[in-house]
């Protein structure tokens, strides 16, 4: 037996009470008093209390002593590798489930998840009643792609008790999200939704593990069985709503109306309802559904900053600024982002002193250097360029990227000036300073572009690329060019599917996308593509794309009819208007 010296036994023995003691409090807390420690943080399903652990009766020898405090120190000193080891053989030799539990919490903080797998396993073979031991062993090995095989110990928590099936299945597809074989999760969802067919949760995780699967016919139709089984189910009907979506807002808008023919009261389904009929632009009903929300739900803040941010996508500048005034009224939370959004609306119809008087209200929090902005470009706008750039330069600031943030937005004010020369050489100058900043080397390019110095708008790019592999407007940017000069098109293409990659949702990138296909001669798969970017975003730039191409196509009705509509959002769009110039003259 390793003998210890006294004052290093007393140290040894404190520590060794203390995970003791650990354990011992965790086996007696409730779900919601569980500490947050290191054991794996992944989606797992819901916790459930269980009896406490058959704890093992540890003889405190100086060999085991010695070993978790030297585990201890390990990890103190940074070998939390060589910490994990220690505690999971440790644990293996005395079969203790508190040591396990901590040979886990190392382990995943050493990044080591075949280590935390292996400690897991004994923690729950040593305490086989934890629900906590059972969920790491289940997350770890969905982590590791090995979802056939944590299926029996999935079931294992659901059948925990009368709860645990339908607490777990509302989590189960966020859990199976770790693991990338859709097909892999979907069958196992459907073994475990199988043995609970009148519970509606069940139905709506298989449901959800199919969309991720694309096999949107099976979606839709656990969707709706999860439904009828609870038919004023909220959540499962907004979900059902938001799969119709993907093919017709309108389908998806009649849905939730019907829902709330029977169910009038329901606000989340209420407010789905209202943004399912922006998006089919149905924006009379819209508003009249924006007014039932406020009539029925008087004094419920999230409605009625929800009421105010839809009213304001859709141009109603009056029920938007009703709304977010009375959120100020009522104390709203986030009293600066209500402030910032007035002083956009504000801006929209080009009452600048109105807006500037918004933003100078913002003085603190992460909105106040954005509103500062906002006020130099209100400045802008009035004509006062001198002054708006001698405000951003007044405007104090400590850290490297908020100084940058500055820089850039007056470079904005000079290219929106026309000044694309100047706003040139003061982006040139501070990359003489910072040669490798991702925002100086992203706004440099646009505006050498401006300038015909396409040389530079390239490599700078390219070096931004190199830089921030992920970075999706850098090569979005890189291909459209390509693709507006009519240059290098089938590497143009393969850029902005790169950019689309990384922002699949991005309806400017989508937009390139369409552009890129019709200087390929694709004019059906031009028009597919923009049309996809027109009805998530209809901006002007977008509308002019999508209209010269339906010209093309000789849809010459449809092509004006997009025109005059992004007139109406864009009027001042660069693009909109010279491609009105050379169609419609």
């Amino acid at each position: 037996m390793c003998v210890l010296p006294r004052w290093l036994a007393a140290i040894a023995a404190t520590f060794l009470v203390a995970v003791f003691m650990h354990g011992a409090v965790q086996a007696q807390q409730q779900p919601d008093e569980a500490d947050d420690d290191d054991t794996p943080s992944a989606p797992a399903l819901a916790p459930v209390a269980g009896p406490p652990p058959n704890l093992p009766l540890q003889e405190l020898t100086g060999q085991t002593l010695y070993e978790l405090l030297y585990g201890e120190i390990s990890a103190q000193r940074g070998n939390p590798a060589l910490a994990a080891q220690t505690f999971l053989e440790l644990s293996r030799r005395t079969r203790d489930p508190r040591i396990a539990r901590r040979a886990v919490e190392v382990a995943n903080f050493a990044r080591m998840p075949a280590l935390a797998l292996e400690a897991a396993r004994v923690w729950h073979d040593t305490d086989p009643v934890s629900a906590q031991a059972l969920q790491a062993v289940t997350v770890l090995l969905v982590g590791a792609k090995r979802v056939d095989e944590a299926e029996p110990y999935i079931a294992k928590l659901l059948a925990i008790n009368a709860n645990a099936a339908a607490n777990g299945f509302m989590q189960l597809a966020r859990m199976l999200a770790a693991n990338p074989d859709a097909q892999a999760n979907l069958r196992v969802a459907r073994n475990l939704a199988a043995v609970y067919p009148n519970l509606p949760q069940a139905h709506l995780a298989l449901s959800q593990v199919a969309a991720v699967a694309n096999d949107e016919a099976l979606a839709l139709a656990e969707a709706r069985s999860a439904t009828a089984l609870r038919p004023d189910w909220e959540i499962s009907v907004m979900y059902e709503a938001q799969l119709l979506q993907r093919r017709s807002p309108a389908e998806a808008a009649k849905r939730l109306a019907a829902f709330l023919e029977k169910y009038p009261d329901s606000r989340d389904v209420r407010l789905g309802h209202a943004r399912m009929l922006v998006l089919d632009k149905r924006y009379a009903e819209a508003r009249s559904e924006f007014e039932s929300i406020v009539k029925r739900f008087p004094k419920d803040i999230d409605a009625i900053y929800a009421v105010g941010l839809l009213a304001f996508q859709v141009k109603e500048y009056a029920v938007a600024e009703a709304n977010l005034k009375r959120l100020l009224e009522l104390g709203f939370r986030d009293a600066n982002s209500v402030r910032f959004t007035l002083g956009q609306i504000a801006e929209e119809q080009k009452d600048w002193p109105g807006a500037i008087q918004w933003y100078d209200a913002i003085q603190r929090g992460e909105q106040a250097l954005p509103a500062r902005m906002r006020t130099a470009n209100a400045l802008a706008k009035q004509g006062n360029l001198a002054e708006a750039r001698a405000y951003l330069r007044g405007v104090s600031v400590q850290a490297e990227p908020q100084r940058v943030q500055l820089l850039v937005a007056e470079s904005q004010l000079l290219r929106e000036a026309n000044l694309n020369r100047e706003a040139f050489e003061l982006l040139g100058q501070a990359l003489q300073k910072s040669p490798d900043q991702p925002d100086l080397l992203y706004d440099h390019a646009l505006t050498a572009e401006k300038l015909d110095r396409f040389d530079v708008l390239e490599s700078s790019l390219r070096r931004l690329i190199q830089l921030k592999p992920d970075h999706a407007h850098a090569y979005n940017a890189l291909g459209y060019s390509f693709a507006e000069r009519n240059l290098r098109l089938p590497e143009a293409k393969q850029l902005i599917e790169k950019a689309l990659e990384i922002a699949p949702t991005d309806f400017f990138i989508i937009d390139s996308l369409g552009w890129v296909l019709y200087r390929m001669g694709d004019l059906k798969g031009a028009a597919r593509e923009l049309r996809r970017a027109w009805d998530g975003r209809p901006d002007g730039e977008i509308g002019a794309h999508l209209g010269e191409v339906l010209w093309a196509l000789g849809e010459r009705d449809e092509a004006r009819r997009i025109w005059q509509e992004s007139l109406k959002t864009s009027p001042e769009n660069d693009t909109l208007q010279k491609t009105l110039k050379r169609f419609v003259p």
